[in-house]
């Protein structure tokens, strides 16, 4: 019998703009770099779509988005990278920014000065240019291959 684990739970989201790139964010966090879609961890008694808002307020200076379609979640076992006993759930939403951006968009990865804990920084990647060597985890490596297999239609 398995001994029961616990459920983390991510909501991410697929930001397009008008020139089909897709927003991603460089982060220093947990002692390490990563790259990933813009989104955070589910709070409990919070729905998924009011996550991924919350989430983009929090993170990108009271960003509003709009529009939100639901486009996967995980529908495979996945070991949680950074819990024991966990199984993480991902959920992505396609997305768009309220105008005005009310946040920095840079031009190159990692562009803040000092790597630690915290910092990120945003930046737009044409979605025919991305590849899942852009992303540092798995399950964000099987989404953008199913982002770009849905733009090349």
């Amino acid at each position: 019998m398995r001994k029961p684990g616990n459920f983390v739970i991510r909501v991410y989201g697929l930001i397009i703009n008008e020139k089909n790139e897709v927003l991603i964010t460089d982060e220093f966090q947990l002692g390490m770099k990563m790259t990933k879609f813009p989104g955070g961890g589910l709070q409990f008694g919070e729905g998924t779509v009011d996550c991924l808002k919350r989430e983009m307020r929090e993170e990108c200076n009271d960003q509003e988005i709009k529009k939100l379609q639901h486009f996967y979640t995980t529908d495979f076992y996945q070991k949680a990278l950074f819990y024991e006993n966990h199984q993480l759930i991902s959920i992505y939403y396609r997305a768009e920014l309220i105008k005005p951006l009310k946040f920095k968009i840079s031009t190159k990865p990692f562009d803040f000065e000092k790597m630690e804990d915290g910092k990120q920084s945003f930046r737009w990647v044409k979605i025919n240019q991305l590849s899942e060597n852009n992303l540092t985890f798995p399950i964000d490596k099987i989404v953008a291959e199913k982002l770009i297999l849905a733009f090349a239609i």
